[in-house]
């Protein structure tokens, strides 16, 4: 084969090539960061009307877990991690009855567990980034699906961690008997609990 013939097909491949390298350049820089819950900044509080007088409050916290998060393809994913016997409410006794079969059993359910299904995003040229995450609950042996509104979601240069954070704040209300924690419901405590998540994460 002469050479002005082997210039002339490889000249012929050079183009799709090309672009075959700037589309896979694309695809990798479209893969979404790994950001690693941080405990000390991740909680999940609860609240519940008693008795339609007053607002019972409590927290689990030490949250473990990640998120993936690419806000340009407009996409993210997170998993949580709640242990059950880190709850407070400020009240040792009402813990240990919180703690007890009659509530979270925590010797049988240790843990809770969160995995997103669905990341929403508003428009950006309002400002608006994260709007709700839905995904599934798990407590008490039973999985079920939650919607979480985002009132708050950003990024931001960490200079103590010296990396990217992301976080925010995130609100829902469950109905707790489709965990099977009914105590009470007949006497008039709501089954309707109102959490509010916050979680922070550093990238990895």
């Amino acid at each position: 084969m002469s050479q002005l013939s082997f210039s002339k097909i490889t000249s012929s491949y050079r183009k799709p090539l090309m672009a075959l390298l700037v589309m896979a350049g694309g695809i990798t820089s479209s893969y979404a960061a790994t950001y690693h819950i941080d405990p000390t900044h991740a909680n999940v509080r609860f609240g519940i009307d008693h008795f339609n007088t007053s607002t019972n409050t409590g927290g689990f916290y030490n949250i473990t877990g990640q998120i993936e998060y690419e806000p340009k393809a407009k996409t993210g994913d997170v998993s949580l991690v709640i242990p059950i016997n880190s709850i407070n409410t400020g009240n040792k006794a009402f813990d240990l009855a919180l703690k007890s079969p009659d509530f979270f059993d925590v010797e049988k359910f240790p843990l809770a567990y969160f995995q997103s299904t669905k990341w929403h995003f508003g428009d950006e040229k309002t400002g608006s980034q994260v709007t709700q995450v839905d995904g599934n609950l798990t407590l008490q042996g039973e999985m079920h699906p939650v919607s979480l509104t985002a009132t708050k979601f950003n990024c931001y240069f960490n200079i103590m961690l010296k990396k990217p954070v992301c976080g925010g704040d995130f609100t829902t209300t469950i109905d707790r008997t489709k965990w099977g924690i009914s105590k009470y419901v007949l006497l008039g405590i709501t089954k309707d609990v109102t959490l509010n998540i916050q979680i922070e994460a550093a990238k990895q």
